[in-house]
């Protein structure tokens, strides 16, 4: 093999090998909690509290699906672990109040910048009928 050819697959690996997508396979850590606005049949705010075995979904960059999920534990918290450096969304399906049955999705949009860090997000608040 010539070495211009070994030159370039050797650059070829450095840049693809420095290049990391969102994804798996990090050491940082998404986590929050998901607060639930519960209401009557009147459209009453009636309770109101951190939701246990609520589902949260992640997606990894600019997915068009989700990439992962996780139900909440009982104080509503929950957590997306050994995450790489890039951009996330993570959400939650609502009841929508205003809507003849239907859900829609509350969600919140982080970037992980660093290495090694637990990044909390917002509370995802979602309604309950």
């Amino acid at each position: 093999m010539k070495s211009s050819s070994i030159a370039f697959f050797a650059l070829l690996a450095i840049v693809t090998g420095c290049t990391s997508l969102p994804g798996d396979g990090g050491t940082s850590t998404l986590q929050g909690k998901v607060y639930v606005e519960r209401y009557n049949e009147t459209g009453t705010l009636y309770q109101e509290y951190y939701g246990g075995e609520v589902r949260v979904y992640l997606v990894y960059g600019d997915n068009v699906g989700f990439d992962d999920d996780t139900r909440t534990s009982y104080d509503g918290s929950y957590k997306f672990p050994f995450l790489r450096k890039g951009t996330y969304t993570v959400f939650a399906y609502s009841d929508c109040l205003t809507c003849d049955g239907s859900v829609e999705v509350v969600k919140s949009t982080i970037e992980i910048t660093d290495n090694n860090k637990v990044v909390e997000i917002p509370d995802l608040v979602i309604q309950d009928r």
